[in-house]
């Protein structure tokens, strides 16, 4: 088997890496900053790419394909956005290579060298509503709902799998609306679509709120974010939901003729998520001995792994039997059966439990005799003996049971580092030696949001938006303020 992965407590930025690579998620490309996926990673993003598609779709919204390349002149076309994107864009800037007269290789062809530059797409708002100025023309083509599954590029300086990398898959939708309330109805909606999919298929119970205008989305009127606490204490945002208000319609002269016959600007959304979820997951369930998966999300819930020794292989059959029985009785579960006989069990089980598989069967001629068999939870790590006839009500049981176990586990870790403060001793003693959210008085000011950020590394990860109103005072600055935010550091 692989190495051992280091501890959390070791050193958990090793520990994380160690899980992402040794369970053979993703591993670092030659390009620096970006990552292959491998198999067993890319099939948990189908997991989750699949189950929001479907969401999406149901939500009434379809999908389209945008080009990777956008003119550097339609970013120059929206100001806040070309701001907060510039240092991390990649230019194309020639379109043809040459043999090096010098015999090295091959050089850049100076002669085709671009009329205008082109941006690799860090996001593709610009591009998008370039192409709906072509698309509306009355409030009849509205809305639009459209989204993309793409990836991205963002010249990312320092770098971690999943995490932040240079290039990430993602989705990003994009809509186009009659009215601002239209719009703003649409990025809750979308919002909250983000926060089901989170808590109720990745098991991570969520923080809904908006972004302060600091932290906002470059060209938004209003950030709405998901916010999800991993086990080291820090928070990472796990999707974004952005109004953009009539912001990149003017950019672009994207109007429509109301009912009324005037002439209106279109209001616009923008929302998505990306791979830097199954960071989220990884860092969420997982323990030292590897990666831990909800069942709904793993590519494999259930492996059955035979004891295969003298007694056992003419007997295969009989296992084999009981598999196919297994499926059709659970014809939605993913089941994977083991026959492999180039490896041992015990180098099986240790295999599926560093890949961070729900349930183990194992099943030897002993079982056979007594129609039993062992199953092994990964969560828990509980193991129980049962009658193989009851496998199939068993198992569709333990699923549910370990979906809810990691969504419940997870939740009362966030609830144990979540701390109130009210003087700034207490807020940077919580965020040194508790660690977790901290809920504190902040003025609203952005000045003093950046300085706490300087001073320790915390940022407001959002304004949460079941938040009550309380009069207080700022930790920092001592000035009146009417609501606590919520302040962690983060990924």
């Amino acid at each position: 088997m692989s190495k051992v992965i280091t501890p959390r407590n070791e050193d958990y930025s090793k520990w994380y890496l160690d899980v992402a690579t040794e369970a053979g998620l993703a591993e670092n490309s030659p390009v620096r900053g970006c990552m292959i996926i491998k198999p067993y990673g890319f099939a948990i993003w189908e997991n989750m790419r699949d189950t929001l598609d479907a969401r999406f779709k149901a939500t009434g919204h379809v999908n389209a394909s945008f080009p990777l390349l956008i003119p550097k002149s339609f970013l120059s076309k929206e100001a806040d956005h070309i701001e907060g994107f510039a240092k991390e864009c990649a230019v194309v800037t020639h379109y043809r290579l040459k043999k090096d007269p010098n015999g090295k290789g091959v050089i850049v062809d100076p002669e085709a060298k671009l009329e205008e530059e082109l941006i690799i797409r860090p996001t593709s708002e610009t591009i998008i509503w370039n192409t709906y100025r072509n698309w509306i023309r009355s409030y009849r083509d509205l809305p639009i709902l459209i989204n993309q599954w793409a990836n991205v590029m963002r010249w990312e300086m320092r770098t971690r799998l999943f995490l932040r990398t240079a290039e990430f898959h993602w989705q990003e939708g994009h809509t186009a609306h009659a009215t601002a309330a239209e719009a703003v109805t649409e990025t809750v909606l979308m919002l909250n679509e983000y926060a089901n999919f989170m808590e109720n298929h990745m098991a991570i119970p969520v923080i809904k709120g908006v972004k302060t205008p600091n932290e906002r989305f470059a060209g938004a009127v209003d950030t709405y974010c998901v916010e999800a606490l991993m086990q080291d204490g820090k928070a990472l945002q796990m999707g974004t939901s952005h109004f953009l208000g009539q912001n990149f319609a003017k950019a672009f002269d994207v109007k429509f003729t109301t009912k009324e016959g005037t002439e209106e600007y279109a209001w616009a959304t923008s929302w998505g998520s990306s791979t830097r979820m199954i960071g989220g997951l990884i860092m969420t369930h997982s323990d030292d001995e590897g990666l831990i998966l909800p069942p709904k999300l793993a590519p494999i819930q259930v492996v059955i792994v035979p004891i295969i020794n003298k007694n056992t292989k003419e007997r295969l059959p009989e296992i084999e039997q009981i598999v196919a029985n297994l499926k059709a009785a659970l014809p939605n579960a993913r089941i994977k059966y083991d026959d492999d006989d180039n490896r041992t069990s015990g180098f099986k089980f240790a295999e599926y439990e560093l890949k961070g598989v729900p349930l183990r069967i194992a099943i030897g001629a002993r079982d056979l005799d007594n129609n039993t068999c062992e199953l092994s939870r990964r969560d828990t790590r509980e193991k129980q003996i049962c009658t193989i006839d009851s496998l199939p009500q068993i198992i569709a049981q333990l699923l549910i049971d370990i979906q809810q176990n990691l969504f419940d586990r997870a939740l009362a870790y966030r609830t144990a580092h979540t701390t109130r403060v009210d003087t700034w001793d207490e807020f940077v003693k919580t965020l040194n030696e508790k660690t977790g959210f901290v809920y504190a008085h902040w003025d609203g000011t952005s000045e003093t949001e950046d300085a706490i950020k300087e001073a320790t590394n915390a940022t407001i990860r959002c304004i949460p938006l079941d938040n009550p109103l309380e009069d207080g005072t700022c930790i920092f600055s001592g000035k009146p303020s009417t609501q606590r935010v919520l302040f962690a550091r983060s990924y």
